[in-house]
This record gives structure tokens, sequence and C-alpha cells, in this order.
């Protein structure tokens, strides 16, 4: 049974009703119609767009008006406890499991605070408490709007919140990381690349700029999305493939950076800077330093931005498969150091970064959570989170269009960049070292009460 199937298999246990509502809240949260937000979940939100066959694109001109429409229906209500403000808030693992066994029984829809995670925007420590039976998450958080990329954010950061899905994700899977690495990967196939080296072994020069990309993107063709460790119809998986979609867009020069001091791939390489290789590869992977954790283990604290950005050459072989990778080059390197100094900034403004970033602490978390038995150490039982509770489904990206630039002053091309995400969460989840510091956070999210959330 592949990890699609052993996910998915108790997850549609709910009535339609059920399902129906979750949808509505998970997205919206709000009074929109429920067909036009069934429509968005499946082709635009998150900033890519994927049609019922699996293409991955941009989102339509239409696709963002609906968006748009949605987002002005919106009425988002949460409590005022919720929505303000903290540096630190800690949600139960034990009491959101009871939530959801609630709105099952009841036949209810999951409240949009626990979709949500009392609006959490990073996974800063995993707390157990053996004594109350229990398992906390906790960090930074605040209330939530829709941004114009369908993301909930932060009111006042910008900051995307995490989502439960996610942490369902995170919590069903983090064994299977351990024999896989969770991941995603946009590559042309073989056969698209051996037809892209005929194409330009016959051209003397570039012509038609307009006519030569488009011949090369014919030439190409469709490149294949693929994502292991997670089940690809699911929002962990499609939150790792817009981050790679996005941020090849802009070292491609197709959009803007949204901040200053970025530029795109093709700007390094006009200024005449680094070697003229034009095969670069970039992947996503964990940027965290060791885990802190207190002397009895029961607080542990994710340190480190979370997320940087990596590169090397792609060398191909006569029949277009790739064989080795060599040592960067110079431009490409800079590309990806930018990334990765600007990361936070860029996640403030694009959150799709700071999705990927909610992900990776999700499942890093999960993974830590498994390495130190702490469900068995809590004698806590998650059936809702590890089994029953159903995510939604969305449509599962296969192929992508290949998409060609120019570089005007170097008289070079650039084809669609190879890469994708990497994260292996039990070898972040392997180094540690001890803090004093850590006790006072234990015992000021110490509780006795029966909430799932509280700071």
């Amino acid at each position: 049974m592949d990890s699609e199937e052993k996910y998915q298999m108790n997850s549609f246990q709910f009535g339609l009703f059920q399902k129906r509502c979750l949808v509505a809240v998970l997205i919206a949260a709000c009074l929109a119609p429920q067909l036009a937000i069934a429509q968005v979940v499946q082709q635009a939100i998150g900033g890519i767009a994927v049609d019922a066959q699996g293409v991955l694109s941009t989102p339509t001109e239409l696709d963002q008006e609906k968006l748009g429409q949605i987002r002005q229906q919106a009425h988002i209500h949460m409590l005022d406890d919720i929505e303000r403000w903290t540096d630190l808030r800690a949600v139960s693992l034990k009491q959101i499991e009871a939530q959801l066994a609630e709105s099952r029984r009841l036949e209810k829809p999951v409240p949009p605070e626990v979709l949500y995670l009392a609006g959490l925007q990073r996974v800063q420590y995993v707390l157990v408490y053996p004594q109350q039976g229990d398992v906390v998450l906790a960090g930074p958080a605040e209330g939530w709007r829709m941004d114009a990329m369908g993301n909930m954010v932060g009111l006042t950061s910008g900051r995307p919140v995490l989502l439960l899905d996610d942490l369902v994700v995170a919590l069903r899977t983090r064994d299977v990381s351990q024999l896989e690495p969770i991941s995603c990967s946009i590559d042309p196939t073989p056969e698209g690349i051996q037809r892209l080296r005929t194409l330009t072994s016959r051209q003397n020069r570039i012509g038609n700029i307009e006519h030569t990309l488009a011949s090369m993107e014919n030439a190409l063709g469709k490149q294949v999305v693929s994502v292991t460790g997670v089940p690809p119809t699911s929002h962990f998986a499609r939150t790792m493939v817009a981050a790679d979609f996005r941020m090849k867009r802009l070292a491609m020069g197709m959009e803007p950076a949204p901040i200053d001091g970025m530029p795109s791939f093709l700007e390094i390489l006009r200024e005449g800077r680094g070697n003229p290789n034009m095969s670069p590869r970039w992947w996503l992977a964990p940027n965290y330093l060791p885990l802190a954790k207190d002397v009895a283990g029961q607080t542990w604290e994710l340190r480190g931005q979370g997320v940087r950005c990596m590169t090397e050459q792609d060398y191909l072989d006569d029949s277009g498969r790739r064989k080795t990778s060599a040592k960067s080059g110079i431009a490409a390197q800079r590309w990806a150091d930018t990334f990765t100094k600007r990361f936070n900034d860029l996640a403030e403004q694009d959150s799709s970064f700071g999705k990927l970033r909610n992900a990776m602490d999700l499942a890093i978390a999960a993974a830590l959570i498994d390495q130190e038995r702490m469900l068995d150490q809590t004698g806590l039982e998650l059936p809702e989170l590890i089994r029953e509770y159903p995510i939604v489904r969305y449509h599962a990206p296969t192929q992508v269009s290949s998409q060609a630039t120019f570089v005007q002053r170097r008289g070079d091309y650039l084809v669609s960049t190879s890469g994708g995400v990497q994260l292996l969460p039990w070898k972040v989840v392997e180094q540690s070292h001890h803090s004093a510091e850590l006790n006072q956070i234990h015992k000021q999210l110490s509780t006795t009460s029966t909430e799932w959330y509280r700071e």
C-alpha cells in the first residue's frame, strides 16, 4: 500500500454535508457561495492553479476575479483573545482531538479557530505534559485574514497561519519520512531534453526572439511534477509545489520579486557576473539550527529561519537523463544565497513561502513527537488526528508547461529550471543541545484547563 492509499484509507467517513462545510470553512470561513469556494479550492488557491488533469499553471485573470469576490464577501469572525497578537500561544493536541471528535459526533463543521490552530504562525516549541496526558505546540499567533493568494495570514504580520490539515498530514506521515524524503520536484522529461537539444543544435542564431522561445517551450514539452512522502492530493503537497513553482518564476524573471534588492537570476546574468551555465537547479530545503531542549526532555525549541535555497548545475547525458550534478555556477549560487538571506522578508510578502516554512515546522514537530515517543510518554491517543479526520483533497499536480526566457545582453536563453523541495525531518531532529531557559516556558504553559488553546 503506497503512502496515498495508507493515508486516505479512512478519510471519507464523514457525510457529504460534513465535507462541504469543512471545505467552506477551511478556505474562506465566510458566507460566500459554496460552489464558488469549491471552484477556487480546486483551481486557484495559494498562488497556483491546478486543473482536473493535473496541469499546474499560474492563476488566470478569471481565477483571480473569483478569488477577489470571495475575499470581498468574507466575514471572518473570531474570539477577541484569538484575534490579538501574542508572542506565545499554545495549542493542546489532546483538546484538539476532543474538538474533532465532538464535531464528528454532532455532525457539525470543525470551528475555524481549530482549522487555523488558533492563529499560530510558527511551531516554536513542542512541550510534553505527562501528568496531563498532553502534547502541546506553541509559537507566535494572532487572528487572520485572507490575502490576495487566498491564503490565511496574520492580521498585522501578514505571515500565514498554521493549518490543521497540514498538522494531520505531518502526524500521519511521521514514520514515512524515515524511509523517504518529503519532497516535490518539477523536472523536464529525457525525451523533452533530447528534442530541445536537437532544436538548438540546428539554430545558428536566435532570430525572432518570441518565435524562438515558443519553439523551445514546445520542444521541451510538459514537465513532470512529482511528490513523495505525503499524499499528492493534500494541502501539504500543494504548499510544496506552490513554493517551488513560484521560486522558479522569480528566478527566471517571469514576475518581479515582491521585495527590493532581490534581482532575478537573469538580471544577475545581464550584469555579466558569473559563468554562462544555463542549466541551474534550485531547491528549497530546511534551514534550522540544532534543536534546544530542557534537561528533562519535555520542552523542545525549533530554532532558525526554517528555509534556505540550494543550487547545483544539472549534468545530463546524451539521452537527456540526469547523471550527476556539478558544483553550482557563480550566478546561480548568488541568486540562491540572496533568496536565503531575504527569506523572512520574502515570506511576509509572498505567503506561499511562509506556508512552506509552516509545513516544515509541522513535519519536524511530528518527527520529534515520534522520535521522543511523546504519545507513549503521555498515554495520549489521537484517533481523529492520526486516522479518522478527513482532510480536504485537491487536484494532484502532475505536469506543467515549459517556459523559456531570453537573456538580452548575453544572447543566452533559460528554459524552465529544474529543482523542487526536499525535507528530511528526522535529520533535523537528530541534532539538539540543552538549554536551561526552557524550564520557564514549560511552567508558563502548564495548565489543568480543558481549553484547547492558551497563553
